[in-house]
């Protein structure tokens, strides 16, 4: 039997649940008129922000104007993550500890 892959919106439903459970919010980002923002943003305990793109863990790549979008807010110093499976949000959900 096949086995059926991981859609984006499994991830970030994860991604939410996961967040909540930590005591931080998740929030759903759309910005009319620009392309490529954000899925969400994440705010943890301890202040931490982050603007989260979520995508598949196989064949899930960025757009051209999503990588210009990250390249842009990390060289402005914003906390970027992209979120494929499990593991980034332990890396994600780690961060808060971490102050």
């Amino acid at each position: 039997m096949p086995v059926k892959p991981v859609k984006e919106n499994a991830v970030e439903q994860e991604l939410v649940q996961r967040v909540r459970a930590a005591g931080g919010v998740a929030e759903k980002t759309t910005v009319i008129g620009q392309r490529g923002f954000f899925d969400r943003v994440v705010v943890l305990p301890g202040g931490r922000v982050f603007f989260i793109e979520c995508k598949r863990p196989r064949g899930g790549v960025l757009s051209p104007h999503q990588i210009e979008r990250v390249r842009r807010y990390r060289s402005l110093g914003a906390a970027v993550a992209i979120i494929r499976s499990s593991g980034d949000i332990d890396q994600l959900l780690s961060c808060s500890r971490q102050i």
